[in-house]
Protein backbone atom coordinates (compact mmCIF):
# COMPACT_ATOMS: atom_id res chain seq x y z
CA UNK A 1 0.00 0.00 0.00
CA UNK A 2 1.36 3.04 -1.02
CA UNK A 3 1.61 6.40 1.49
CA UNK A 4 -1.43 8.31 0.25
CA UNK A 5 -3.31 5.52 0.30
CA UNK A 6 -2.23 4.30 3.56
CA UNK A 7 -3.40 7.88 5.49
CA UNK A 8 -6.45 7.62 3.21
CA UNK A 9 -7.19 4.53 5.06
CA UNK A 10 -6.43 5.87 8.28
CA UNK A 11 -8.57 8.56 7.27
CA UNK A 12 -11.95 6.15 6.76
CA UNK A 13 -11.30 4.53 9.79
CA UNK A 14 -11.14 8.25 11.82
CA UNK A 15 -14.74 8.68 9.66
CA UNK A 16 -15.97 4.98 11.12
CA UNK A 17 -14.76 5.66 14.21
CA UNK A 18 -16.52 8.99 14.76
CA UNK A 19 -19.70 6.92 13.34
CA UNK A 20 -19.75 4.01 15.14
CA UNK A 21 -19.62 6.90 18.20
CA UNK A 22 -22.58 8.28 17.50
CA UNK A 23 -24.32 5.00 16.70
CA UNK A 24 -24.12 4.17 19.83
CA UNK A 25 -25.52 7.32 21.04
CA UNK A 26 -29.05 6.10 19.59
CA UNK A 27 -28.34 7.81 16.36
CA UNK A 28 -29.65 10.86 18.66
CA UNK A 29 -26.39 12.34 19.73
CA UNK A 30 -26.16 14.65 16.56
CA UNK A 31 -29.00 14.48 14.90
CA UNK A 32 -30.64 17.99 13.86
CA UNK A 33 -33.86 16.06 14.63
CA UNK A 34 -33.72 15.93 18.09
CA UNK A 35 -32.25 19.68 19.33
CA UNK A 36 -32.79 20.92 22.61
CA UNK A 37 -32.14 24.36 24.54
CA UNK A 38 -31.28 25.34 27.08
CA UNK A 39 -34.25 26.25 28.86
CA UNK A 40 -35.55 22.86 28.24
CA UNK A 41 -32.57 21.33 30.05
CA UNK A 42 -33.31 23.24 32.94
CA UNK A 43 -36.94 22.54 33.10
CA UNK A 44 -36.46 18.58 32.98
CA UNK A 45 -33.04 18.68 35.75
CA UNK A 46 -36.06 20.55 38.11
CA UNK A 47 -38.66 17.96 37.38
CA UNK A 48 -36.07 15.01 36.96
CA UNK A 49 -33.33 15.34 39.14
CA UNK A 50 -33.22 12.45 42.04
CA UNK A 51 -31.16 14.77 44.47
CA UNK A 52 -33.58 17.81 43.51
CA UNK A 53 -36.75 15.63 44.89
CA UNK A 54 -34.74 14.63 47.66
CA UNK A 55 -34.46 18.20 49.03
CA UNK A 56 -37.97 18.43 48.45
CA UNK A 57 -38.99 15.93 50.96
CA UNK A 58 -37.32 18.46 53.40
CA UNK A 59 -40.11 20.88 52.74
CA UNK A 60 -42.85 18.49 52.71
CA UNK A 61 -41.17 17.38 56.16
CA UNK A 62 -41.27 20.83 57.63
CA UNK A 63 -45.01 21.11 56.46
CA UNK A 64 -46.08 18.13 58.37
CA UNK A 65 -44.13 19.10 61.73
CA UNK A 66 -45.74 23.14 61.13
CA UNK A 67 -49.09 21.35 61.00
CA UNK A 68 -48.27 19.17 63.88
CA UNK A 69 -47.18 22.02 66.04
CA UNK A 70 -50.74 23.59 65.17
CA UNK A 71 -52.27 20.64 66.19
CA UNK A 72 -51.17 20.06 69.82
CA UNK A 73 -53.50 23.10 70.83
CA UNK A 74 -56.51 20.10 70.41
CA UNK A 75 -58.04 18.07 72.92
CA UNK A 76 -57.04 14.28 73.35
CA UNK A 77 -59.29 11.71 73.38
CA UNK A 78 -58.13 8.14 74.40
CA UNK A 79 -60.12 4.88 75.00
CA UNK A 80 -59.03 1.82 76.62
CA UNK A 81 -60.18 -1.86 76.99
CA UNK A 82 -59.08 -4.60 78.95
CA UNK A 83 -60.17 -8.18 79.43
CA UNK A 84 -58.68 -10.85 81.45
CA UNK A 85 -59.42 -14.48 83.26
CA UNK A 86 -58.42 -15.04 87.07
CA UNK A 87 -58.20 -18.22 89.22
CA UNK A 88 -57.88 -18.82 92.73
CA UNK A 89 -58.83 -15.99 95.02
CA UNK A 90 -59.00 -12.62 93.56
CA UNK A 91 -60.96 -9.59 93.89
CA UNK A 92 -64.32 -8.98 92.04
CA UNK A 93 -63.71 -5.29 90.25
CA UNK A 94 -67.67 -4.87 90.32
CA UNK A 95 -67.82 -5.39 93.91
CA UNK A 96 -64.65 -5.14 95.58
CA UNK A 97 -65.14 -8.24 97.58
CA UNK A 98 -62.50 -11.31 97.23
CA UNK A 99 -64.08 -14.50 95.65
CA UNK A 100 -62.35 -17.76 95.24
CA UNK A 101 -63.60 -18.87 91.77
CA UNK A 102 -62.22 -18.49 88.19
CA UNK A 103 -63.76 -15.84 86.76
CA UNK A 104 -63.54 -13.15 83.67
CA UNK A 105 -63.06 -9.25 84.50
CA UNK A 106 -62.68 -6.36 82.03
CA UNK A 107 -62.23 -2.61 82.36
CA UNK A 108 -63.55 0.03 80.15
CA UNK A 109 -62.46 3.79 80.08
CA UNK A 110 -62.03 7.07 77.61
CA UNK A 111 -60.18 9.89 78.58
CA UNK A 112 -60.13 13.47 77.18
CA UNK A 113 -57.32 16.30 78.20
CA UNK A 114 -56.46 19.62 77.26
CA UNK A 115 -53.57 21.72 78.02
CA UNK A 116 -54.74 25.21 80.10
CA UNK A 117 -51.46 26.84 80.43
CA UNK A 118 -47.78 25.64 79.57
CA UNK A 119 -45.72 28.61 79.70
CA UNK A 120 -46.84 29.66 75.87
CA UNK A 121 -44.65 26.17 74.85
CA UNK A 122 -47.53 25.48 72.37
CA UNK A 123 -47.66 29.27 70.58
CA UNK A 124 -44.05 29.26 70.68
CA UNK A 125 -43.30 25.82 68.94
CA UNK A 126 -45.84 26.29 66.27
CA UNK A 127 -43.86 29.72 65.52
CA UNK A 128 -40.65 28.53 65.75
CA UNK A 129 -41.83 25.05 63.17
CA UNK A 130 -43.51 28.07 61.08
CA UNK A 131 -40.24 29.67 60.64
CA UNK A 132 -38.10 26.12 60.03
CA UNK A 133 -40.85 25.48 57.47
CA UNK A 134 -40.21 29.05 55.94
CA UNK A 135 -36.54 28.51 55.73
CA UNK A 136 -36.85 25.05 54.37
CA UNK A 137 -39.10 26.20 51.34
CA UNK A 138 -36.38 28.88 50.55
CA UNK A 139 -33.37 26.66 51.31
CA UNK A 140 -35.08 24.25 48.79
CA UNK A 141 -35.16 27.72 46.00
CA UNK A 142 -30.95 27.53 46.99
CA UNK A 143 -30.35 24.22 45.65
CA UNK A 144 -33.18 24.34 42.85
CA UNK A 145 -31.19 27.51 41.95
CA UNK A 146 -28.07 25.23 42.35
CA UNK A 147 -29.27 23.03 40.29
CA UNK A 148 -30.16 25.64 37.11
CA UNK A 149 -26.31 26.87 37.62
CA UNK A 150 -24.69 23.05 36.96
CA UNK A 151 -26.57 22.84 34.40
CA UNK A 152 -26.10 26.33 32.33
CA UNK A 153 -22.51 25.30 33.24
CA UNK A 154 -22.33 21.59 31.95
CA UNK A 155 -24.58 22.95 29.11
CA UNK A 156 -21.38 24.94 28.03
CA UNK A 157 -19.10 23.02 29.13
CA UNK A 158 -20.89 20.22 25.96
CA UNK A 159 -21.13 22.92 23.38
CA UNK A 160 -17.06 24.37 24.23
CA UNK A 161 -15.87 20.53 23.90
CA UNK A 162 -18.61 20.52 20.23
CA UNK A 163 -16.89 23.39 19.15
CA UNK A 164 -13.07 21.96 19.71
CA UNK A 165 -13.81 19.50 17.81
CA UNK A 166 -15.24 20.83 14.83
CA UNK A 167 -12.06 23.39 15.22
CA UNK A 168 -9.61 20.08 15.68
CA UNK A 169 -11.18 18.62 12.84
CA UNK A 170 -10.72 21.95 10.50
CA UNK A 171 -7.28 22.11 11.80
CA UNK A 172 -6.92 18.05 10.59
CA UNK A 173 -8.08 19.04 7.17
CA UNK A 174 -5.59 21.35 6.87
CA UNK A 175 -2.72 19.07 7.88
CA UNK A 176 -4.12 16.71 6.03
CA UNK A 177 -4.04 18.29 2.38
CA UNK A 178 -0.64 19.46 3.19
CA UNK A 179 0.31 16.06 3.94
CA UNK A 180 -0.32 14.69 0.66
CA UNK A 181 0.82 17.26 -1.14
CA UNK A 182 4.24 16.41 0.84
CA UNK A 183 3.29 12.70 0.18
CA UNK A 184 3.76 13.66 -3.47
CA UNK A 185 6.27 15.79 -3.74
CA UNK A 186 8.80 13.47 -1.06
CA UNK A 187 8.02 10.53 -3.76
CA UNK A 188 9.74 12.72 -6.35
CA UNK A 189 12.39 14.15 -4.48
CA UNK A 190 11.50 17.57 -4.34
CA UNK A 191 10.60 17.40 -0.65
CA UNK A 192 12.58 17.31 2.25
CA UNK A 193 12.74 14.48 4.61
CA UNK A 194 13.19 16.27 7.55
CA UNK A 195 9.67 18.33 6.55
CA UNK A 196 8.15 15.12 5.50
CA UNK A 197 8.05 13.46 8.47
CA UNK A 198 7.60 16.86 10.57
CA UNK A 199 4.08 16.54 9.07
CA UNK A 200 3.35 13.32 8.81
CA UNK A 201 4.35 13.47 12.49
CA UNK A 202 1.76 16.44 13.13
CA UNK A 203 -0.99 14.70 11.16
CA UNK A 204 -0.74 12.11 13.96
CA UNK A 205 -0.79 14.98 16.55
CA UNK A 206 -3.79 16.62 15.26
CA UNK A 207 -5.48 12.87 14.59
CA UNK A 208 -5.12 12.36 18.85
CA UNK A 209 -6.19 15.82 19.06
CA UNK A 210 -9.76 14.72 17.62
CA UNK A 211 -10.12 11.71 19.48
CA UNK A 212 -9.52 13.46 22.80
CA UNK A 213 -12.14 16.01 21.88
CA UNK A 214 -14.26 13.51 21.15
CA UNK A 215 -13.75 11.54 24.41
CA UNK A 216 -14.25 15.31 26.28
CA UNK A 217 -17.53 15.59 24.46
CA UNK A 218 -19.00 12.73 25.45
CA UNK A 219 -17.82 12.84 28.55
CA UNK A 220 -19.31 15.92 28.80
CA UNK A 221 -22.35 14.65 27.65
CA UNK A 222 -22.48 11.97 30.29
CA UNK A 223 -22.75 14.54 33.25
CA UNK A 224 -25.30 16.76 31.51
CA UNK A 225 -27.53 13.58 31.19
CA UNK A 226 -26.80 12.62 34.79
CA UNK A 227 -28.17 16.66 35.94
CA UNK A 228 -31.62 15.59 33.77
CA UNK A 229 -31.54 11.56 35.15
CA UNK A 230 -31.57 10.35 31.19
CA UNK A 231 -29.80 8.38 29.45
CA UNK A 232 -26.99 10.05 27.11
CA UNK A 233 -28.21 8.72 24.21
CA UNK A 234 -31.48 10.65 25.05
CA UNK A 235 -29.76 14.10 25.24
CA UNK A 236 -30.21 15.23 21.69
CA UNK A 237 -28.19 17.62 20.48
CA UNK A 238 -27.82 21.08 21.82
CA UNK A 239 -28.60 24.72 20.38
CA UNK A 240 -25.91 26.55 20.28
CA UNK A 241 -26.01 29.56 22.99
CA UNK A 242 -25.08 33.56 21.15
CA UNK A 243 -21.92 35.28 22.96
CA UNK A 244 -23.98 38.20 24.83
CA UNK A 245 -22.66 41.93 23.34
CA UNK A 246 -20.27 44.20 25.35
CA UNK A 247 -22.89 45.18 28.14
CA UNK A 248 -22.89 47.28 31.67
CA UNK A 249 -22.06 45.23 34.73
CA UNK A 250 -22.82 45.75 38.37
CA UNK A 251 -20.27 46.60 40.79
CA UNK A 252 -19.32 44.12 43.35
CA UNK A 253 -20.33 46.11 46.05
CA UNK A 254 -24.31 46.54 43.93
CA UNK A 255 -23.57 42.89 43.62
CA UNK A 256 -23.18 41.71 46.96
CA UNK A 257 -26.02 43.94 47.89
CA UNK A 258 -28.58 42.44 45.64
CA UNK A 259 -27.59 38.73 46.18
CA UNK A 260 -28.38 39.08 50.08
CA UNK A 261 -31.75 40.04 48.75
CA UNK A 262 -33.13 38.21 45.77
CA UNK A 263 -31.15 35.24 46.61
CA UNK A 264 -32.94 32.58 48.49
CA UNK A 265 -30.82 30.93 50.37
CA UNK A 266 -29.57 33.87 52.47
CA UNK A 267 -33.50 34.95 52.86
CA UNK A 268 -33.36 31.47 54.42
CA UNK A 269 -30.79 32.26 57.22
CA UNK A 270 -32.79 35.17 58.25
CA UNK A 271 -35.82 32.46 58.88
CA UNK A 272 -33.16 29.61 60.54
CA UNK A 273 -32.19 32.43 63.20
CA UNK A 274 -36.33 33.61 63.63
CA UNK A 275 -36.25 29.59 64.32
CA UNK A 276 -33.73 29.38 66.56
CA UNK A 277 -34.85 32.32 68.57
CA UNK A 278 -38.11 30.74 68.86
CA UNK A 279 -36.39 28.10 70.03
CA UNK A 280 -34.58 29.86 73.34
CA UNK A 281 -38.77 30.45 73.82
CA UNK A 282 -39.71 26.96 73.64
CA UNK A 283 -37.10 25.76 76.24
CA UNK A 284 -37.72 28.72 78.87
CA UNK A 285 -41.62 27.73 78.46
CA UNK A 286 -40.22 24.56 80.65
CA UNK A 287 -39.77 26.81 84.21
CA UNK A 288 -43.47 27.57 84.13
CA UNK A 289 -46.33 25.37 86.27
CA UNK A 290 -48.21 23.18 83.67
CA UNK A 291 -52.22 23.35 83.59
CA UNK A 292 -54.31 20.55 82.15
CA UNK A 293 -58.36 20.22 82.42
CA UNK A 294 -58.88 16.38 81.90
CA UNK A 295 -62.21 14.56 82.17
CA UNK A 296 -63.16 10.26 81.40
CA UNK A 297 -65.53 7.94 81.94
CA UNK A 298 -65.30 4.14 83.33
CA UNK A 299 -66.34 0.91 83.57
CA UNK A 300 -66.08 -2.43 84.66
CA UNK A 301 -67.09 -6.29 84.25
CA UNK A 302 -66.67 -9.46 86.21
CA UNK A 303 -68.75 -12.64 84.80
CA UNK A 304 -69.51 -13.37 88.46
CA UNK A 305 -72.17 -10.15 88.02
CA UNK A 306 -75.70 -11.10 87.08
CA UNK A 307 -75.86 -9.06 84.03
CA UNK A 308 -74.22 -9.31 80.52
CA UNK A 309 -71.06 -7.37 79.68
CA UNK A 310 -72.83 -4.34 78.34
CA UNK A 311 -75.48 -4.48 80.69
CA UNK A 312 -72.85 -4.09 83.52
CA UNK A 313 -70.58 -1.90 81.28
CA UNK A 314 -73.57 0.87 81.38
CA UNK A 315 -74.74 0.22 85.43
CA UNK A 316 -70.80 0.44 86.73
CA UNK A 317 -70.35 3.45 84.47
CA UNK A 318 -68.03 6.11 85.93
CA UNK A 319 -67.38 10.13 85.55
CA UNK A 320 -64.62 11.66 86.23
CA UNK A 321 -63.71 15.92 85.91
CA UNK A 322 -60.13 16.59 86.73
CA UNK A 323 -57.75 19.66 86.77
CA UNK A 324 -53.80 18.61 87.15
CA UNK A 325 -51.41 21.25 88.26
CA UNK A 326 -47.41 20.83 88.07
CA UNK A 327 -45.14 22.38 88.80
CA UNK A 328 -41.33 22.47 88.47
CA UNK A 329 -39.07 22.09 91.28
CA UNK A 330 -36.13 20.21 90.43
CA UNK A 331 -35.42 18.29 87.31
CA UNK A 332 -31.99 17.62 87.14
CA UNK A 333 -30.81 20.82 85.29
CA UNK A 334 -32.58 19.65 82.34
CA UNK A 335 -34.58 23.17 81.43
CA UNK A 336 -31.72 25.17 82.24
CA UNK A 337 -29.25 22.99 79.98
CA UNK A 338 -32.26 23.10 77.32
CA UNK A 339 -32.10 26.56 77.02
CA UNK A 340 -28.11 27.09 76.71
CA UNK A 341 -27.90 24.42 74.04
CA UNK A 342 -31.25 26.51 72.18
CA UNK A 343 -28.48 29.79 72.89
CA UNK A 344 -25.65 27.88 71.45
CA UNK A 345 -28.11 26.78 68.30
CA UNK A 346 -28.77 30.61 67.86
CA UNK A 347 -25.47 31.54 67.35
CA UNK A 348 -24.42 28.88 65.21
CA UNK A 349 -27.36 29.98 62.98
CA UNK A 350 -25.76 34.02 63.35
CA UNK A 351 -22.74 32.58 62.90
CA UNK A 352 -23.29 30.72 60.14
CA UNK A 353 -25.13 33.65 58.22
CA UNK A 354 -21.93 35.38 58.85
CA UNK A 355 -19.96 32.50 57.23
CA UNK A 356 -22.64 32.67 54.32
CA UNK A 357 -22.14 35.89 53.85
CA UNK A 358 -18.34 36.53 54.14
CA UNK A 359 -18.56 33.83 51.32
CA UNK A 360 -20.94 35.41 49.09
CA UNK A 361 -18.62 38.93 49.61
CA UNK A 362 -15.65 37.19 48.24
CA UNK A 363 -17.78 35.00 44.95
CA UNK A 364 -19.77 38.27 43.64
CA UNK A 365 -16.31 39.81 43.96
CA UNK A 366 -14.13 36.89 42.43
CA UNK A 367 -17.62 37.16 39.62
CA UNK A 368 -17.14 40.91 38.73
CA UNK A 369 -13.39 40.61 38.07
CA UNK A 370 -13.71 37.42 36.08
CA UNK A 371 -15.75 38.95 34.08
CA UNK A 372 -14.14 41.44 33.11
CA UNK A 373 -10.88 39.58 33.11
CA UNK A 374 -12.77 36.91 30.36
CA UNK A 375 -13.76 40.01 28.62
CA UNK A 376 -10.39 41.40 28.06
CA UNK A 377 -9.31 38.14 27.20
CA UNK A 378 -11.36 37.70 24.03
CA UNK A 379 -10.66 41.21 23.08
CA UNK A 380 -7.09 40.25 23.31
CA UNK A 381 -7.65 36.62 21.78
CA UNK A 382 -9.29 38.11 18.41
CA UNK A 383 -6.44 40.17 18.19
CA UNK A 384 -3.88 37.46 18.29
CA UNK A 385 -5.52 35.03 16.20
CA UNK A 386 -5.85 37.68 13.17
CA UNK A 387 -1.83 38.81 13.72
CA UNK A 388 -1.73 34.48 13.59
CA UNK A 389 -3.61 34.06 10.62
CA UNK A 390 -1.81 36.02 8.87
CA UNK A 391 1.78 34.66 10.17
CA UNK A 392 0.38 31.42 9.02
CA UNK A 393 -0.53 32.70 5.58
CA UNK A 394 2.59 33.93 4.97
CA UNK A 395 4.43 30.99 6.36
CA UNK A 396 2.56 28.66 4.10
CA UNK A 397 2.83 30.64 0.86
CA UNK A 398 6.88 30.58 2.01
CA UNK A 399 6.78 27.05 2.89
CA UNK A 400 4.63 26.10 -0.58
CA UNK A 401 7.27 27.78 -2.40
CA UNK A 402 10.37 26.18 -0.43
CA UNK A 403 11.66 29.44 0.78
CA UNK A 404 10.59 28.27 4.35
CA UNK A 405 10.86 25.11 6.18
CA UNK A 406 8.65 22.49 8.10
CA UNK A 407 9.42 24.00 11.39
CA UNK A 408 8.36 27.44 10.42
CA UNK A 409 5.30 26.34 8.80
CA UNK A 410 4.12 23.88 11.86
CA UNK A 411 4.87 26.48 14.49
CA UNK A 412 3.03 29.06 12.50
CA UNK A 413 -0.04 26.56 12.24
CA UNK A 414 -0.15 25.85 15.92
CA UNK A 415 0.19 29.16 17.10
CA UNK A 416 -2.70 29.85 15.36
CA UNK A 417 -4.84 26.48 16.41
CA UNK A 418 -3.89 27.42 19.85
CA UNK A 419 -4.98 31.41 19.73
CA UNK A 420 -8.09 29.63 18.38
CA UNK A 421 -8.94 27.33 20.91
CA UNK A 422 -8.36 29.84 23.70
CA UNK A 423 -10.32 32.56 22.48
CA UNK A 424 -13.18 29.80 22.18
CA UNK A 425 -12.73 28.89 25.36
CA UNK A 426 -12.50 32.07 26.17
CA UNK A 427 -15.78 33.31 24.74
CA UNK A 428 -17.90 30.28 26.76
CA UNK A 429 -15.62 31.44 29.92
CA UNK A 430 -17.09 34.90 29.48
CA UNK A 431 -21.07 33.48 29.35
CA UNK A 432 -20.40 31.53 32.05
CA UNK A 433 -19.27 34.64 34.17
CA UNK A 434 -21.93 36.54 32.59
CA UNK A 435 -24.88 33.98 33.76
CA UNK A 436 -22.87 33.55 37.21
CA UNK A 437 -23.12 37.77 37.24
CA UNK A 438 -26.64 37.54 36.20
CA UNK A 439 -27.22 34.77 39.16
CA UNK A 440 -26.02 36.93 41.61
CA UNK A 441 -27.84 40.15 40.34
CA UNK A 442 -31.29 38.21 40.01
CA UNK A 443 -31.53 38.38 36.38
CA UNK A 444 -31.32 34.64 35.57
CA UNK A 445 -34.11 34.27 33.82
CA UNK A 446 -33.96 30.50 32.56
Amino acid sequence: MNEPQKYLSMDLKLFYSILLITIAHGGKAFSQDSIIDLRTCIVMALKSNPQLKQNQLSVRRGEIEYRQAWQNQLPTLNGDLSHGFNQGRNIDPTTNQFIEENSATGNQSLNAGVSLFNGFRILHDIRMKSNAKEAGKLEFEGKANELRLDVIETYIQVLTAKDLLIQSRRQLTVTEEQLRRAEVMFKEGAFAPGDYYDIKGQYKMDQNSVQANIQILYTNRLRLAKLLNIPESELGELKTLPIPTIGSALGWEQLYTQAQILLPDYRALDWRIKEAQQNIKVAKSYYYPSLSLGAGLNSRYSSNGDFSYWQQSRNNLGKSVFMTLSIPIFNQFQVRNQESRAKIGLEENLLQKEIALNNLRESTARAVFDLRVALESVQNLKEQEQSYAESFRIAQVQFDEGASNSFLYLTAKNKLDAARNQLLLKQYAYLLQKYMNDYYAGNLDL
